[in-house]
């Protein structure tokens, strides 16, 4: 039978997969990882593993399908809320078969990427990935906190509703204020933020580059947490460690 990705779509995998090509930085480091000798291509933006090298076809938000085309991908691995659908479907008008994920908490990543592994690359689960499994149905928070999570400035966004980084954060504890907000990353005036009633801020380090001197300034009196943004919203192997190295940061939360 033909494997159908998240969206409920078949997808025409060989039966043995030679060449894989990803468009999202975290299943490029799934598949880097579990079988790197699979990878024949990923985005500019794919910095996991560390030292990766493979031909580049462009962004998340701009393949070049024709680049993509000439890699011969057996499949192409892609995110319905990292990769446009005008994209997905110039890939497979082309011919190549593309792997959709949909992901939006910790659990619809686990269970996706074991889908994706086993039917859409054809290769065992990895032993990270059960790792990862255990240290999430183990993390029990100490505490609960209000925060607001912004991952962008120049206009301010924020986590909405229904996003994986907001079920990362739940389950350590810190519940998102805008989870209820009608969109998935709404824009939100500064001084609305310092007025949420959070009393913590989560700053990540991607998609926007918060550090100690761009960010913290902007929320007086209430405790900033920088946090890697790969920890935060990256679903791969990064998932075994994420738990403890964001309750560090969570922990050691301060005022700036």
């Amino acid at each position: 039978m033909t494997p159908a990705d998240d969206t409920g779509r078949p997808v025409p995998v060989p039966d043995r997969v030679r060449r894989v090509v990803s468009i999202v930085p975290s299943l490029t480091e799934t598949v880097a990882v579990t079988a790197p000798g699979l990878l024949a291509g990923a985005t500019d933006w794919c910095t996991h593993p560390e030292g990766l090298d493979v031909p580049r076809v462009g962004g998340t938000k701009n393949p070049d399908v024709e680049r993509i085309a000439e890699l011969r991908p057996d499949v192409v691995l892609g995110n319905t809320e990292e990769n446009r659908p005008a994209d997905v479907e110039a890939m497979r008008a082309a011919g190549i078969p593309v792997w959709m994920t949909e992901i939006r908490t910790v659990d619809e990543a686990l269970a996706s990427l074991r889908r994706m592994l086993a039917e859409a690359c054809r290769v065992a689960a990895p032993g990270w990935l059960d790792e990862a499994a255990r240290v999430w149905a183990d993390v029990v928070p100490e505490r609960r906190r209000a925060a607001v999570v912004p991952v962008w400035r120049r206009p301010w966004m924020v986590v909405g509703r229904d996003t994986f980084t907001g079920d990362v954060l739940s389950r350590l504890g810190v519940s998102n204020v805008y989870a209820g907000h009608p969109d998935r990353y709404p824009k939100i005036p500064l001084d609305e933020l310092n007025a949420a009633g959070a009393d913590l801020v989560v700053l990540p380090d991607e998609p926007y580059r918060f550090t100690e001197d761009d960010g913290p300034e902007s929320f007086p009196g209430l405790d900033v947490a920088l946090v890697d943004g790969r920890h935060l919203t990256w679903y791969g192997p990064s998932l075994a460690g994420a738990p403890a190295a964001l309750s560090r940061r969570l922990a050691g939360a301060r005022a700036y």
